[in-house]
């Protein structure tokens, strides 16, 4: 009897660490979907392990953008756009038009990101065909992450440019690497802040947004940036898992219905030109600058 109190605190410290382990899966719950072979690996883009080692856990509560760990401190904004109110498990407490912002996915989940299923279960090919880019376009991948988009995108259009942009460092790293490895000279990256994408202005034709504009602790501002940096009539392609479908594996905070992107997007000046749901889960939203 006199070990019980040992036993429960190994107990508590396990129960812990699988919590903690468990808010580090970002969004998605488990799938039992058939694996379809992913078209690119033809091409050398194998899942490469991450950078952080195995047992360096970090909780998305420790990745969410804040003054301290920011690449750089916002510009006050002018505006009455954000609202602070209940902090939901998933989210941030923050919100804009009346929608919580959900945490920012960490660098940990580059495995998650590169998964070997993610081809039958988010149809990534069938997205990247969906863009309408010309040979020359210069495309900015926002939140591009792992790079698992602006990679494949660069191989398919070699004669366009992709300016891979994110927050994260250690993705920007990652992305360079990978980049490097395969040999494109077609893609750049470049380290945004929080509050705006850095580009400049009328330098690109199109934006892309793979599930990662709900993450976006500054939305008004990111998106001001985004539409300042396109040329006249520059689209912006959206992807975000659909909130509609109670189907779709992914937390709610992390989904996005079609109502609520249209209402953000024309805040900004936005004209929506059309919706794709020929996706498994993501909604396929177009946009065009005026």
């Amino acid at each position: 009897m006199k070990h019980l109190p040992l036993i429960s605190a190994i107990i508590l410290v396990a129960a812990l660490a699988i919590f903690l382990v468990g808010r580090d899966e970002p969004k998605i719950a488990d799938s039992d979907q058939d694996q379809v072979p992913d078209p690119a690996r033809s091409n050398g883009l194998e899942p490469t392990p991450p950078t952080a080692p195995p047992n360096d856990i970090v909780t998305l509560e420790e990745e969410v953008t804040s003054p301290e760990t920011d690449p750089a401190e916002p510009t006050p904004p002018t505006h009455n756009y954000y609202s602070l109110d209940k902090k939901t498990r998933d989210g941030t407490g923050k919100y804009y038009q009346k929608r919580e912002i959900a945490q920012v996915m960490g660098h940990p989940a580059i495995k998650w990101l590169e998964r070997s299923n993610r081809e039958s279960e988010e149809a990534p090919t069938k997205a990247i065909d969906l863009l309408e880019l010309g040979e020359n376009d210069v495309l900015a991948d926002i939140g591009a992450g792992s790079g698992y988009y602006s990679l494949r995108i660069a191989m398919k259009h070699p004669k366009g440019k992709v300016v891979s942009v994110d927050i994260q460092q250690e993705m920007v790293d990652f992305l360079k690497n990978r980049a490097d490895q395969l040999d494109l000279t077609n893609v750049s990256t470049h380290l945004g802040k929080i509050d705006d994408i850095g580009l400049p202005a009328k330098s690109i034709n199109a934006a892309l947004m793979v599930d990662a504009y709900h993450e976006f602790s500054h939305p008004y501002e990111m998106m001001t940036s985004i539409v300042t940096a396109l040329k006249p009539g520059g689209r912006v392609y959206l992807l975000e898992y659909r909130a509609e479908d109670p189907t779709v594996p992914i937390k709610p905070l992390h989904k996005m219905t079609q109502v609520q992107v249209k209402k953000e997007m024309a805040l900004v000046g936005l004209e929506w030109v059309k919706t794709v749901d020929d996706l498994p889960w993501q909604h396929f939203m177009v946009f065009r600058k005026p």
